[in-house]
């Protein structure tokens, strides 16, 4: 943001109103767009299907057209929406390989199944981005077509899904994965997936406190996996299993990843990295760190 200075004030209203409008438009009209509605404005316009899609999106959530909205609409909600291609989640080495029942498959808290995005329904596709001038800005992403992705569902609430934001925010961190691995939190397994295809990855040892979803994943999804004699599974708190690693531990990488989103993830994140002087030499990374670090730095608000 500068480096040596905070952002403006204008900056931290924008960034504070680009905040709550995602957060009203995703809770309540993110399924309310039509690829009929986006493609009739774009060409009657003559604009791209993004921006399109930002000004319905403007209209939706009370932006209006004065000088002030405009400007706000071109720096932010501009930046913040648009439209992605499919092909780079369909030919994820995951999607393309671990196939779910139909229907819903389960006992217990949690259950199997695949879920389906709209047409143009609204989602969250990365970490927030970060810009010099301190503008912080939510990546809001759409499809054209109908998505479908298989969901892990706890009590029937979405847990762990494969859709972009998951794929995008959790591809770093296997990037950086190298030797002995550790992971908490289990999901769909697809970082423990992704992590032990890789060569210079030798072991996955996941730490998941649910005997249940541990149970489910032998059953439905580990026999898929192509390296599942690289992943070993634990049936422990993650807390607990972070407490008693100490710097002989076997492990090079630790990946913790079981918050629901950056709501619950802040005090969780916090609390993972006070257990980091226990294994010093590990290279650690946090699901959402950047979203999360964004939400903590109370100068950009």
């Amino acid at each position: 943001t500068g480096k040596d200075r905070p952002p403006s004030e204008a900056v931290r209203m924008g960034n504070r109103r680009a905040a709550a409008l995602m957060s009203l438009f995703l809770n309540f009209f993110s399924d309310d767009l039509s690829p009929d509605q986006i493609k009739e404005i774009a060409g009657s316009c003559g604009v791209r299907t993004d921006d399109a899609y930002v000004e319905c999106v403007a209209a939706l959530c009370n932006v209006g057209t004065d000088a002030a909205d405009r400007a706000f609409t071109d720096r932010y909600l501009r930046k913040m929406i648009k439209e992605i291609p499919q092909d780079e989640f369909l030919n994820d080495p995951y999607y393309k390989t671990v196939v779910l029942p139909e229907v819903e498959t389960g006992s217990g808290p949690f259950t199997l199944r695949m879920q389906t995005l709209a047409p143009c329904e609204a989602f969250v596709r990365d970490d927030f981005l970060l810009l010099p001038d301190g503008r912080m800005l939510p990546q809001i992403g759409f499809f054209m077509d109908a998505y479908r992705y298989p969901a892990v569902l706890e009590n029937g609430r979405e847990w762990m899904t494969l859709l972009p934001n998951e794929i995008r925010t959790t591809l770093p961190a296997v990037e950086r994965a190298k030797g002995r691995v550790l992971t908490y939190g289990l999901g769909l397994g697809y970082y423990a997936f992704r992590a032990s295809a890789k060569e210079d990855v030798s072991s996955v040892t996941v730490v998941e406190k649910s005997p249940e979803l541990l149970d489910l994943f032998r059953t439905f999804l580990l026999p898929q996996f192509p390296h599942k004699d690289k992943i070993v599974l634990v049936n422990d708190d993650a807390f607990a299993f972070a407490a008693r690693l100490t710097p002989d531990s076997p492990y090079d990488c630790v990946f913790a990843d079981i918050w629901h989103d950056v709501g619950d993830g802040k005090e969780l994140y916090l609390r993972f990295k006070t257990y980091e002087k226990n294994l010093p030499s590990a290279v650690y990374d946090y699901w959402l760190e950047r979203t999360i670090r964004c939400y903590l730095a109370t100068e950009l608000w």
